[in-house]
């Protein structure tokens, strides 16, 4: 097939990479010349692991192409997949006005025969139907579309992996052909076929995200239990977690979710309850546990430093990626800056664009050991298995104090009491 993609960014191009070396030929159009010209030479301009040697292999076998220009790709795709970002506005609602912009677009260069078009994007209900009239409103009269979504559940870090081997393919829409295409697409794909109409399909996504946000705070508010009757969080969610109708899998505490999905995902269904006249109490706690988590441990940082100087291991909201939106890093590292401290960072792919945010107001070190040379404590917000397995007597043998504030859990209570250190972590007794 001959297919599309409106947008590059972690769902497009790696889903688009992952296509053109199924065989296809894929367009992806941007709406940034230097950006499309860095895609163009291999260059992915995000950090996950793969993708760039996937996206030079399909160049090299000229199977994907980038562009600016809709009059190049749209007329002879098969399939168009709508895969821009929906940020969030103030009030939580998503921001569509780029899913219609590129609606028109694709509609004003729709011809003769028919087109697919399926928003990968996360929409809320019913925009996919908007979606659907401003096609048709725009497209030539001899033009035949159909509409579907085909929601996206990647992870960044492992986003290859999870495209070629996802739990579900969701494919929803009212109509057969458009159905028939999104299932020919994806036969060399692994997961179980959902077949669904449009409202469902939508609302899937966002329920998906809101669950696992809600994971990751119930691991959270159980963690606040634990700190104040000295019981260990780690134990208590793995004996909760043998039980089969509950199990292990993302209920993890730590300093909270971040990253460009379950933050305004979680925003957005808000956002909807509330315009529904749905009470989305539920979700507002979800929310808000995820921001006391941060404020918590950032006040026993504050609480238990005796000095200025710290390191700061980790600034990506997770490890194998360089997104730091909604990070909790970003949070923690503004308010020991406001506060007057001293932070020596590292990050394995994220210190670029936290440089962006804070200029020349932190200390970037190539390694982790260079970060805690002479520090009063060692702050870790990212759970890369470089800090997992780094030489911990190195460590207190570099730093002016012994201390550690773990915000992901990855030691072991007796190992860092055994080496001597002093140890926070979340959820668990102190060290």
């Amino acid at each position: 097939m001959t297919i599309t993609f409106i947008g590059h960014g972690y769902v497009g191009l790696v889903t688009a990479c992952v296509f053109a070396d199924f065989g296809n030929k894929v367009w992806v159009i941007g709406h940034t010349k230097e950006k499309i010209e860095r895609l163009k030479k291999g260059d992915p301009l995000i950090y996950e692991p793969g993708l760039k040697e996937l996206l030079e292999k399909n160049l090299k076998a000229n199977r994907i192409f980038f562009t600016l220009d809709y009059h190049q790709a749209i007329p002879e795709s098969d399939i168009v997949f709508i895969s821009v970002g929906t940020p969030p506005k103030e009030d939580g609602e998503a921001d569509l006005s780029t899913v219609f912009d590129v609606a028109r677009k694709i509609g004003r260069h729709l011809k003769k025969g028919s087109t697919v078009v399926s928003c990968k994007s996360t929409v809320p209900v019913g925009i996919n139907r908007k979606v659907e009239a401003i096609l048709k409103k725009h497209k030539a009269k001899e033009a035949i579309v159909y509409v579907a979504s085909c929601p996206e559940f990647l992870r960044e870090g492992t986003a290859i992996y999870d495209t070629l081997n996802p739990d579900r393919v969701v494919i929803g829409s009212s109509s057969k052909e458009a159905v028939k295409k999104l299932l020919e697409l994806h036969e060399p794909i692994n997961g179980k076929r959902v077949i669904t109409d449009l409202s469902s399909a939508e609302l899937i996504k966002y329920t998906s995200n809101a669950m696992l946000a809600t994971k990751i705070s119930f691991a959270n508010l159980i963690a606040f239990y634990c700190e104040k009757t000295e019981a260990d969080v780690e134990t208590v969610l793995d004996a909760v977690g043998l039980d089969k109708r509950i199990g292990r899998i993302f209920i993890d505490p730590g300093v909270g979710y971040g990253g460009s999905c379950l933050p305004k995902d979680v925003k957005a269904l808000i956002n909807i309850g509330a315009r529904m006249t749905i009470d989305p109490s539920f979700l507002i706690q979800v929310e808000e546990i995820n921001l006391k988590v941060r404020k918590n441990f950032l006040n026993k940082i504050l609480k238990h430093v005796d000095g200025k100087n710290i390191a700061v291991w980790g600034l990506s909201f997770k490890p194998n990626t360089d997104d730091i939106r909604e990070a909790a890093s970003i949070y923690i590292v503004q308010k020991l800056l406001e506060n007057g401290f001293i932070l020596s960072v590292y990050d394995p792919a994220a210190m670029e664009n936290v440089k962006k945010l804070f200029g020349s107001n932190l200390k970037y070190q190539k390694d982790p050991y260079q970060a805690v040379k002479n520090s009063d404590a060692l702050i870790i917000l990212t759970e890369w298995n470089e800090f997992k397995q780094a030489d911990l007597k190195k460590v207190k043998s570099l730093m002016k104090k012994p201390l550690i504030f773990d915000g992901r859990n990855i030691y072991h209570l007796r190992t860092l009491r055994k080496l001597g250190f002093i140890y926070y972590s979340v959820g668990r007794p102190p060290v």
